[in-house]
């Protein structure tokens, strides 16, 4: 009779198999739509992640169902690695997000970053010039600072403090706020008698729309502010993720054991 861990197994890796194919096909449409370097960026990983799930769903699937026993060991030591590859860069996600908080500031409703409060695994990743132009064209494409570019002139100043900005926002939009540059309007600032250029950012501000802070030091740090949210809540994921993998692992071992005592016990001519 067919065991009900090969039944569980193969129910699995079909719905897997089925989940593959809008993800393979995504990354295609991705390919040949993509409008920004961004999104022609997420192509080829989403392909891959596509065909790695409808190989390794295959393999479960086959191996549980027509009791193939080599494919169904393959899929486990597949599961296996990744099991362990989860685990591990679950523990370096909660090690790397440890470091780095925004800057309280009395009298505004938002925060001001520090690059270097972050931790220097993910500086060094970010502060390439490479990478950084890549990352800092795709948060001009996806327009953080659209926002307060429309509100222009009709925001009051005390408003404008008021605001509770995002960490990109903050970083990226404005001026730091030890720069004591004149406030115009949320993307206008001009210096003044008390200005400041103890930080480096001071200097690289432009009034230019396309420009910005995007070059300042503030901006990368409202990018790590924004992955050290992101990965954490990525980390909680994994755990469940990890748990409901090592059950699926449990259940595939029982359908190899299964597969492996069939063969034992039928008759050899």
């Amino acid at each position: 009779m067919f065991r009900l861990s090969n039944n569980l197994i193969g129910i699995l890796n079909f719905l897997t198999f089925l989940l593959s194919i809008p993800i393979i096909w995504a990354g295609i449409w991705l390919r040949h739509h993509g409008s920004t370097e961004c999104e022609k960026f997420l192509d080829t990983p989403i392909i891959v992640l596509g065909v790695f799930l409808a190989a390794v769903s295959l393999a479960g699937l086959i191996g549980a169902c027509c009791r193939v026993s080599w494919l169904l060991w393959f899929y486990l030591l597949v599961m296996f690695l990744l099991i362990v590859v989860l685990f591990c860069f679950t523990i370096f996600a909660f090690v790397v997000t440890n470091k780095g908080a925004g800057e309280a500031l009395s009298g505004k409703g938002y925060k001001e970053y520090r690059f270097g409060d972050y931790s220097n695994w993910l500086q060094k990743r970010v502060n390439s010039t490479k990478n950084w132009n890549k990352i800092k064209s795709c948060l001009q494409d996806s327009k953080v600072c659209k926002s307060l570019i429309d509100d222009g002139s009709t925001t009051r100043v005390e408003q404008f403090y008021n605001q509770h900005l995002s960490a990109l926002q903050s970083g990226c939009c404005k001026p730091p706020n030890d720069c004591n540059f004149g406030y115009v309007s949320p993307t206008n600032w001009t210096p003044t008698a008390n200005s400041s250029n103890t930080n480096s950012d001071c200097s690289l501000w432009s009034n230019d729309q396309s420009i910005l802070c995007f070059n300042c030091q503030s901006c990368k740090a409202g990018l790590l502010d924004n992955i050290k949210h992101d990965w954490k809540k990525v980390a909680i994921i994994n755990i469940i993720f990890l748990v409901f993998l090592i059950v699926v692992y449990s259940i595939g071992c029982c359908a190899f054991r299964n597969n492996h005592e069939d063969y034992k016990w039928k008759p050899h001519r």
